[in-house]
């Protein structure tokens, strides 16, 4: 029966007066469990045949007429429709009229009472329209929201009005509705908070209340989002009557903080009218709403927030969000600064910083960091997502509830640039999220001089982030209130579910793409309007003046208090007479350096290991650690053969890598091992992750129970990125010297896609921003003919940038200062011994360059590939050149040429020069590191063979190898004494071939070259 009742009391009609206020104005955001409530509108005793013992049996016929009305007696049906009508109690029920002709007139009676019943099946199908009009406003009442400040352009792109959005009362027909329904009252769904602590209300209000919850200077997207509890937090946040309220303290807050980001950019317009500043006017508002965003996640507990921004606005972040001191700004626009630090620096709108002051707002201190970064707009996503992901690690923050990242954006970078994509993707990863980064767009509404609607595909240049369910904030950047109140949402989002959110900050850009750029030649009406437009802080000092928040005489005093401010420390930095590129580290590591910066030493410690060590090391890398693993079958036959070399005294590739992350974790570095495939490695060499075969995702590292108080280590296979993982990778690194943070390509050639990371970030860091960084590049490297394609084989060295200069031969420790003054540190292993040692010498180091390794592919199953425990011991070191050991070298006299190389090639040389027996007539030397050239012990190997010609020898194309690098220099080592000769490929297009005959022919050519002793006598 009391499916009846409460069948009657949901549909019996309300009136305005009836409504009911039994839902609080905050509703549980949680989903909510559907049950059965009974819910008597009336007492059983006014229905006369209704009681305990009856109700199964009216449940019975209910039923029935709900299937199909005539199959109950007449008395039945009109019971029913009189309850489902809404008729009060007692009423509903018709006493069965006698069967006489005297009862005529009652029949027509009870039938035009039935008739009269409001139409039931209407009720309910105006409710569901109610209800779809209610989720289209939710849907697309961001289509014709007010965003736009100019008034010109739609924000989608698309000036039509969605078709289920009412923007006339013709359009209630869409929802079977018209105008006589607007005063009609409506329950309201559990999907809406409009009603506040009402149920229900009259269609006309329900409208006007969508309306001002969507379709006013804010514009929300967020019903892709696949989560109910996240989609009614924000449904909250947006639709419950008077939430966006301020008090007259946080409105003079926010007029102050709005005067120091216009005063700012107009000081810096007077004083420097010619210099290019990439300034915020247009979006000034930008300011005091990252100020808004810190403020918000600093009173919810966070102390580090870490931020990455394209140029325009910088400098006044700078100066009002960071709070760099004013002096250091303005002194940059002065040419006649000279520069402190080595390098070359960068221009001043490029430049980061680090600062922790205490927060007025919170009272609690907050550490702030802007990441330095170049041209490339948003090639600093994944740093900063890395740097944020370390600066958690390290300080434990496993849900970034302590650290968070801030990232500007500019509408036509976000929606053009992929590594926006690439970067969304990482944020959910287990090994890469941050927990929720705030994503600001500076939406200019123009790319340079792009007009948008030649500038993206999709109706938002936000539209990226829906990828990842990211709600999406939509403001007018010229009410103030609005962005401020969608900042703090996002910053509340951010606390609550720790995943990404996006404001789009709908503004214009008064100037051109820079002060000097003439932005009428095309956008001639888009400018005209701007001309026009009154910049945002005179509009809301205005209307803040017009409520009586402030008086106009507290507006001006406001202004020239800022002033004054800028005035004197433009005075102060007159008094600057040199540029310290220092001071504007996004990342300094305390401790690390002497106060002045400088390495503690100059030195470095022997990198080989006692025997113990790398036995202890050896024994763990081939054993399951975990008991009842099962693993495969074919790693039991791989950890069996590791064991028995490590019997033997003896290292592979994979076991050498092993030793060296071993032996740093043991000395409490931490080391992180990132790229595609990297826990198994691409060629199956490495199984730092076992896999237990018989149970689901249970998995093992044995790295991490080597020691007792170990460091702990990190391996994981990131997704199919390199741009993205590699500037990820890139950013941990610079949080801590103290970690040895590896990024593995897939094959070497894979790097070009990450190129922006190497050429803006890696190669030239040090110089452009004085920010040291040891990030490890591992790329497989190496022709193989048909074993992989062309773009597998080679990495294309030759188009690496290897800078070296000659220094003075004699000087103490050449080796250590050569790689102080390099910008990055390039080497090809031979063996493995090296290339552990190399790994250990990266942290012991008494500064930090990036390293890059060309490691092998067919050498790491090579039988020649093996180095010795006694390679390894106390008092070994990196080998920078591994000279000739066998007969030439002990009669130099006799030697016809001397080769050099690098790699895998050596192997080739070797056996040739065997099966021609010219073991005593050609010595080979290895150049295993690069850059810096090894200037010093090249030398010493030339003068050591004084009648052998020189040549250099290289599997890759000639314009594709070492040979451009390597041959100046080496004629600069011996004074251009004697011709550098070439032993190689060809010149080509394509890195390899793709036909093993070829492959072979080619490579059959190159020995034939360098073992003819005559073949160069022609040239000479």
């Amino acid at each position: 029966m009391f499916h009846l009742r409460t069948c009657a009391a949901k549909l019996r009609p309300l009136t305005a007066s009836q409504t009911v206020k039994t839902f609080s104005q905050n509703r549980p955001a949680a989903a909510r469990t559907f049950q059965q409530i009974r819910c008597y509108s009336a007492p059983v005793a006014a229905e006369p045949f209704l009681s305990g013992t009856s109700s199964n049996y009216v449940e019975e016929m209910y039923c029935a007429w709900l299937e199909n009305p005539k199959s109950v007696h007449k008395s039945w049906d009109i019971f029913f429709r009189n309850t489902n009508a809404g008729a009060p109690p007692g009423t509903a029920y018709q006493s069965p009229l006698p069967l006489s002709r005297g009862s005529l007139a009652a029949v027509a009676h009870a039938q035009s009472l039935v008739e009269a019943q409001p139409n039931v099946d209407k009720l309910v199908e105006d409710h569901l329209a109610v209800q779809s009009l209610i989720r289209a406003y939710q849907i697309r009442g961001h289509h014709v929201a007010q965003l736009d400040p100019l008034g010109i352009l739609d924000a989608d792109l698309d000036s039509s009005v969605p078709a289920d959005i009412i923007s006339s009362t013709d359009k209630l027909g869409f929802y079977g509705l018209d105008e006589s329904d607007l005063d009609k009252v409506f329950h309201l769904p559990t999907t809406t908070f409009i009603g506040g602590q009402e149920s229900a209300l009259p269609l006309r209000e329900i409208i006007r209340r969508l309306e001002m919850a969507y379709c006013q200077h804010i514009g929300v997207e967020f019903m892709f989002i696949n989560d109910l509890e996240q989609c009614q937090w924000i449904r909250q946040k947006f639709e419950t009557p008077g939430i966006m309220q301020f008090t007259n303290e946080e409105k003079r807050t926010l007029l102050a903080r709005l005067v120091r980001s216009t005063r700012f950019e107009e000081f810096l317009q007077r004083k420097w009218s010619s210099e290019k500043r990439f300034g915020l006017e247009g979006c000034e508002v930008l300011i005091p709403a990252l100020k808004t965003i810190i403020d918000k996640s600093s009173e919810n507990g966070v102390d580090y927030v870490i931020m990455g921004m394209p140029h325009r606005g910088r400098l006044n972040v700078l100066a009002n969000v960071i709070r760099k001191e004013l002096e250091q700004i303005f002194c940059q626009f002065d040419s006649k600064l000279e520069a402190a630090d080595e390098g070359s620096g960068d221009v001043k709108y490029h430049l980061g910083m680090y600062h922790r002051r205490i927060n007025r707002v919170t009272d609690r201190n907050i550490t702030l960091s802007l990441v330095a970064n170049p041209s490339h707009l948003e090639a600093a996503d994944p740093v900063v997502m890395g740097k944020t992901k370390a600066e958690q690690f390290y300080c434990g923050d496993t849900e970034g509830k302590k650290v968070m990242s801030i990232l500007l954006h500019g509408d036509a970078a976000f929606a053009g640039q992929g590594i926006v994509y690439e970067t969304f993707h990482l944020s959910d990863l287990p090994s890469y999220t941050t927990h929720g980064t705030v994503h600001v767009v500076v939406n200019n509404q123009i790319g340079f001089t792009t007009d948008p609607r030649m500038a993206r595909s999709s109706p938002y240049p936000t539209d990226v982030a829906r990828v990842v369910n990211a709600p999406i904030f939509h403001v007018n950047s010229d009410d103030p209130e609005a962005v401020m109140y969608v900042c703090k949402v996002a910053a509340e989002w951010r606390s609550t579910f720790h995943k990404d959110v996006v404001v789009d900050l709908v503004c214009y850009r008064r100037n051109g793409h820079n002060e000097m750029d003439e932005p009428m030649f095309t956008q001639p009406l888009m400018y005209k309007q701007i001309r026009k437009q009154k910049p945002v802080l005179q509009k809301y000092a205005e209307l803040l003046v017009s409520q009586g928040v402030v008086n106009q005489p507290e507006y001006e005093e406001e202004i020239s208090k800022y002033d004054k401010i800028c005035e004197e420390a433009f005075a102060r930095s007159k008094d600057e007479k040199i540029l310290h590129i220092k001071h504007w580290l996004d990342s300094p590591w305390p401790g690390f350096f002497t106060l002045d910066g400088q390495p503690r030493s100059m030195s470095c410690p022997s990198t080989g290991l006692t025997e113990d060590i790398l036995t202890h090391i050896g024994n763990v890398a081939s054993s399951v650690p975990v008991e009842n693993f099962t693993i495969h079958g074919g790693l039991s036959r791989i950890l069996k053969t590791r064991g028995e070399m490590v019997k033997n005294r003896t290292v592979d590739w994979a076991l050498a890598e092993y030793m060296a992350f071993g032996s740093l974790l043991k000395e409490g570095i931490h080391i992180r091992l990132s790229g595609q495939d990297v826990e198994r490695g691409t060629f199956s060499h490495r199984h730092h992750v076992l896999h237990d075969q018989n149970v689901d995702k249970r998995t093992c590292i044995p790295m991490n129970h080597l020691w007792p108080n170990q460091a702990p280590y990190t391996v994981c296979n990131s997704s199919l990125s390199e741009y993205g993982v590699l500037g990820f990778e890139l950013g941990f690194a610079m949080a801590s010297p103290n970690a040895l943070v590896l990024w593995e390509a897939q094959f070497g050639d894979f790097h070009n896609t990450a190129q922006c990371i190497i050429d803006q970030f890696i190669c030239p860091g040090q110089a452009k921003w004085v920010r040291q960084n040891g990030i490890v590049l591992l790329l497989p490297h190496g022709m193989e003919g048909m074993v992989n394609a062309p773009e597998n084989s080679v990495l294309r060295p030759g188009l690496w940038p290897f800078p070296s200069l000659l220094q003075d031969l004699k000087e103490a420790n050449f080796d250590i200062n050569q790689l102080y003054d390099c910008n990055w540190v390039v080497v090809n292993c031979s063996t493995p011994g090296n290339f552990f040692h190399v790994l250990r010498r990266q942290i012991l180091l008494p500064f930090r360059k990036p390293l890059i390794i060309f490691t092998p592919k067919s050498l790491l199953r090579h039988p020649e590939a093996r180095s010795s425990f006694d390679e390894m011991l106390p008092g070994t070191h990196f080998q920078r050149v591994i000279p000739e050991d066998g007969p030439a070298a002990q009669n130099p006299e006799n030697v016809k040429r001397l080769l050099f190389c690098t790699g895998k090639v050596y192997y080739d040389l070797t056996r040739e020069r065997k099966a021609r027996d010219m073991v005593g007539q050609v010595a080979i030397t290895r150049i295993e590191q690069l850059s810096p050239f090894p200037f010093d012990l090249l030398l010493k190997e030339v003068q050591k063979y004084p009648n052998a010609e020189l040549a250099w020898c290289q599997e890759e194309h000639k314009n594709q190898g070492y040979y451009d690098y390597v041959k100046p220099r080496l004629r600069t080592t011996i004074s251009r004494a004697k011709p550098v000769w070439y032993a190689g490929r060809d010149p080509a297009a394509a890195p390899a071939t793709g036909n093993k005959k070829t492959h072979l022919t080619e490579l059959q050519r190159l020995l034939d070259t360098a073992f003819d002793l005559d073949v160069f006598k022609n040239f000479s």
